[in-house]
């Protein structure tokens, strides 16, 4: 394919993920069981033919760093390509923090400069969706595009959390409203972009010198009168868990569906990820576990309803877990009951503990090895 990837991996959600993301990257965040955001970003990529992926970190990027030391499940360990990891430059006498989107990609123009494919693809790192880039650059150079913005029109979602799209009957873009309080239609920008490699060097050569570092605000809303920008319709399945924890705690029990599972785990091409050489899951006598996913290397002796639970999950004789998630490594005693949560690594409850969310909504979030 003749574009280049980039994947916008370095937010720190400004908060919405909470004790979550203290540690770890919104990319880096476990998604269905055995997977993490990022891994459906990079198989898209990977998926559409695009043989070199750029992908742009800087909060708490430790965990996100691990898990792509080998590009190869990606299909990104190649001569020519692959997968590129970057990080804000510094030095014994300065330190350029990355201090938007574009700003981002500017620090790292040396990765634009050096490409010869004459597009590019730029997409967030914590959305989770299966999609076809070619499909869009397809339709891109149809259009005669400076610019294409994927969008979906979302009902029932709060549209001040997105850039909105005011399009034509020929869907180009007549403005482009970031986050609005009061938005004019639902079409929601999905955060996934085509560009010309040298247009794209040309407006952040232009914008980030005048001290504007962000890629929707300083170029998509200013130049949008000014610049051949449309958009492109996405129906299939997309949420963004960066938006929150309500999101996240829902994005992951989509996965309990058989229609949403099906999409990524059976159905040509796949979502790849770093795999885990460990056993299956253990089920001992008086175990019950229904409507759930499990990861490799649990054990249960006791009771699961309608979770997602992650690997090497322990848990206990009359122990309930129901409608929780539960990532790698955590212990549940005996008599405990987990509901309407989610348990970040290594949580140690010890016998008859409770922990108890609101709802799917208001989940309780236990941090990283907290020991109960």
């Amino acid at each position: 394919m003749k574009a280049i990837g980039i994947i916008l991996a370095g937010g720190n959600n400004e908060g919405r993920l909470g004790v979550l993301t203290d540690h770890r990257a919104a990319a880096a965040l476990p998604i269905g069981s055995c997977y993490r955001a990022i891994d459906f970003t990079l198989s898209n990529m990977s998926n559409s033919g695009i043989g070199k992926v750029a992908v742009l970190t800087q909060y708490n990027a430790r965990s996100l760093r691990d898990h792509l030391i080998s590009s190869k499940w990606w299909d990104f360990g190649r001569k020519q390509g692959g997968l590129f990891v970057f990080t804000p430059f510094t030095s014994n006498t300065e330190s350029n923090w990355f201090r938007g989107t574009a700003d981002s990609i500017y620090q790292n123009m040396s990765f634009l400069m050096r490409s010869n494919e004459e597009y590019v693809i730029i997409t967030s790192g914590d959305s989770i969706y299966k999609m076809d880039y070619r499909q869009i650059l397809e339709r891109h150079i149809e259009k005669g595009a400076d610019i294409t913005v994927v969008y979906q029109r979302m009902d029932g979602k709060d549209l001040s959390k997105f850039g909105i799209l005011q399009l034509d009957g020929q869907e180009r873009v007549l403005d482009f409203e970031e986050k609005p309080e009061r938005p004019q239609t639902n079409a929601a920008s999905l955060g996934i972009y085509v560009i010309s490699r040298k247009l794209l060097i040309n407006l952040l050569n232009q914008v980030v010198p005048e001290g504007r570092y962000g890629l929707v605000k300083d170029i998509l809303v200013r130049f949008c009168r000014t610049l051949k920008i449309y958009g492109y319709e996405f129906n299939g399945y997309w949420n963004a868990i960066g938006a929150g924890t309500a999101t996240y705690f829902a994005t992951n029990m989509d996965f309990l569906r058989k229609d949403i599972r099906d999409t990524f785990v059976n159905e040509y091409p796949y979502i790849a990820t770093k795999p885990k050489d460990e056993p299956p899951a253990k089920y001992n006598a008086g175990a019950e576990v229904t409507d759930s996913i499990v990861g490799s290397g649990t054990i249960f002796n006791g009771k699961v309803e309608h979770s997602v639970i992650f690997r090497r999950v322990h848990v206990e004789e009359g122990a309930v877990v129901r409608n929780s998630i539960v990532m790698e490594g955590c212990y549940i005693g005996r008599g405990c009951v987990v509901e309407n949560a989610i348990l970040d690594k290594e949580v140690h409850l010890s016998d008859g503990q409770r922990v108890i969310g609101v709802s799917s909504v208001e989940p309780a979030v236990i941090k990283k090895e907290t020991k109960l």
